[in-house]
C-alpha cells in the first residue's frame, strides 16, 4: 500500500450506538436479600431494645408479626433465587421488593409514632436504592408511594411509646417538620442517587465506544500478520504448479508438439511468477517494513488525517511551524493517533464556515497540533464540560459530507467523538485542551512530549 492509497481509503463508519452494550437497570436478588435480612435485624433489635431494656410501651407483639412478615418475604426471595441462579433480578421484581419493605417499615412506624418516631426518615432508604439501580419511572413510582406512606403516618398512627405512667406530648408543628423532612430527604436523596448512576451508566457506555474504537484498530493492524500467515501457506502450493508448468513446457519443447499447449505453459509459469511477487509483499509485515505503518514524517501524518476532507467546500490548510518540513521529525505511526486527530479534524470540518487550519509546531521538547476552524465556536456551557460523554451541541446526524455523521454513532451528536479522540490521544502521553482561536472559532490543541512521538532513530 503506498501513500497515495493510505489517503484515499475511505475511514470506517464509527460503532453504531445501537450496537453498544447497555447497561441494565436492576439489582441481584441476592444482594436485596441481603439488604432485607439486615433491616429485619435491625428492627428486631430496636423492638426489643426499646421494650425489654428501655421498657416504653409498645405493641411488641404485633410490632414482631409485622417484622415476621418481612422474614417470610425474604425466604420466599431466597426460594427464588434457587431458581434464577443469582442473576440480575429485573426490573419489575426489584420495584416490587423495593416497594413491600416501604409498605413494610410504614406499618410497622405507624405501630410506634409514626412521624413522631426519629426512624420515620429510614423511609428514604428504599427509595434512594430504587434511584441507583431503576430505571426513572420505575424509581419515580417509588418515590411516590414513599410520600404517600409518609402522608398516611401523618393522618394516622398509635402514639409514640414512653416510659410506663407517662405520656410525651410533641407539639403539632413537630410533626409537620419531620413529614417535611422526610419528603424533602426521599425527593431530594433518590434525585441525587439517580443522577450518579445516570453518569456512571453514560460514562461505561463511553467507555464501551472507546474500547470497541480501539479494537476495531487492533483488528485492522491484525490483518497484516494474517495476510503474512496466509502467504506462507499459499507458498508451497504455488511452487509447485510452477514446477509442474516447466514441465509441461520443457515437455512442449522437447517434442516439438503443440504450440498452444507451450503457450498455455508459458503463460501458467508467467502469471505463477506473478503471484508469488504478491506473496511475497504479502509476506512481509507492513509494520516491519513499510514507513507508513511503523513511522512516517510528522507532515505526511498530518495529511493523512486531512486528506479523507478535502474536495469538500473547505479551504484546508496543513503546514508545520518552527522547522522546515524537510527536518520535521517522524512520528510514530500509532492507530490511537490517527483516529484521535481525524476526530477532531472531522469535527472542525463540521462546524467550520470556509477554513479549518491544522498547524503543528515543534521545539526541542514537544510537538503540537493545533486544529482551528472558523466555526461559531464552542459554546461557554460546552466548553466547561468539554472532554466529558455525552456533552454536545451538534445535531444528531450533521455531517459536512452530507453522509451520516459520525454523530449518528458514537461521535458527534452524541457527544462522544471529542472524548473518545482525547482518551485514545491521552492513551499516547498527549495532553488535549480546547479553547476559542483568534478569530473566535474552535481551537484544540494536542501536546506531546517529543520524545513519547517521534519515531526512535535506530
Amino acid at each position: 500500500m503506498n501513500q497515495s492509497q493510505a489517503d484515499l481509503s475511505p475511514q470506517p463508519d464509527p460503532p453504531d450506538a445501537a450496537a453498544l452494550p447497555r447497561l441494565v437497570r436492576g439489582l441481584e436478588l441476592r444482594t436485596l436479600i441481603v439488604l432485607r435480612w439486615l433491616a429485619v435485624a435491625g428492627q428486631t433489635v430496636a423492638v426489643l431494645t426499646a421494650s425489654l431494656v428501655l421498657d416504653l410501651g409498645l405493641p411488641i407483639g404485633a410490632c414482631l408479626v409485622v417484622i415476621l412478615a418481612s422474614a417470610l418475604m425474604n425466604m420466599t426471595a431466597m426460594a427464588r433465587l434457587q431458581t434464577i441462579e443469582g442473576r440480575r433480578s429485573a426490573g419489575r421484581e426489584t420495584t416490587v421488593q423495593l416497594g413491600f419493605d416501604i409498605v413494610q417499615l410504614t406499618v410497622l412506624l405507624g405501630l410506634t409514632g409514626g412521624l413522631e418516631n426519629p426512624f420515620c426518615l429510614l423511609l428514604v432508604a428504599p427509595v434512594t436504592v430504587a434511584a441507583a439501580a431503576l430505571p426513572a419511572r420505575k424509581a419515580m413510582m417509588l418515590g411516590g408511594l414513599a410520600l404517600l406512606c409518609t402522608m398516611a403516618l401523618f393522618v394516622w398512627s398509635m402514639p409514640l411509646p414512653w416510659s410506663e405512667g407517662t405520656t410525651l406530648s410533641l407539639p403539632p408543628l413537630y410533626k409537620v417538620g419531620m413529614g417535611l423532612a422526610v419528603g424533602v430527604g426521599v425527593i431530594f436523596t433518590a434525585g441525587y442517587a439517580w443522577r450518579v448512576a445516570e453518569d456512571a451508566d453514560r460514562l461505561a457506555l463511553a467507555l464501551a465506544a472507546t474500547q470497541q474504537v480501539l479494537e476495531r484498530e487492533q483488528r485492522l493492524a491484525a490483518l497484516g500478520g494474517l495476510a503474512a500467515a496466509a502467504a506462507h501457506e499459499l507458498g508451497t502450493p504455488l511452487a509447485t504448479i510452477q514446477v509442474v508448468a516447466k514441465e509441461m513446457l520443457r515437455a512442449a519443447n522437447r517434442k516439438s508438439g503443440d504450440p498452444a499447449v507451450a503457450e498455455d505453459a508459458r503463460l501458467l509459469i508467467q502469471q505463477a511468477d506473478r503471484c508469488r511477487e504478491i506473496l511475497k509483499r504479502l509476506s512481509q509485515r507492513p509494520e516491519d517494513g513499510d514507513a507508513i505503518y511503523a513511522e512516517l514524517g510528522l507532515k505526511a501524518l498530518l495529511e493523512e488525517v486531512v486528506q479523507p476532507h478535502r474536495g469538500i467546500d473547505l479551504d484546508m490548510d496543513c503546514r508545520i511551524e518552527g522547522v522546515n518540513e524537510t527536518d520535521a521529525p517522524h512520528v510514530r505511526r500509532l492507530p490511537e493517533i490517527v483516529h484521535g486527530l481525524s476526530a477532531i479534524v472531522e469535527n472542525a470540518a463540521d462546524f467550520a464556515a470556509e477554513r479549518v487550519e491544522i498547524v503543528a509546531r515543534v521545539d526541542a521538547r514537544h510537538v503540537e497540533v493545533i486544529v482551528s476552524d472558523d466555526g461559531p465556536g464552542f459554546a461557554p456551557e460546552i466548553l466547561a464540560r468539554l472532554g466529558e460523554p455525552y456533552v454536545t451541541s451538534r445535531p444528531l446526524g450533521r455531517s459536512r459530507k452530507g453522509k451520516k455523521a459520525a454523530g449518528a454513532g458514537v461521535g458527534g451528536g452524541m457527544g462522544l467523538g471529542f472524548f473518545i479522540a482525547r482518551t485514545l490521544l491521552e492513551r499516547t502521553g498527549a495532553r488535549v485542551s480546547a479553547g476559542t482561536g483568534e478569530t473566535g472559532g474552535a481551537r484544540v490543541t494536542v501536546r506531546w512530549p517529543r520524545a513519547a512521538l517521534e519515531a526512535d532513530p535506530s
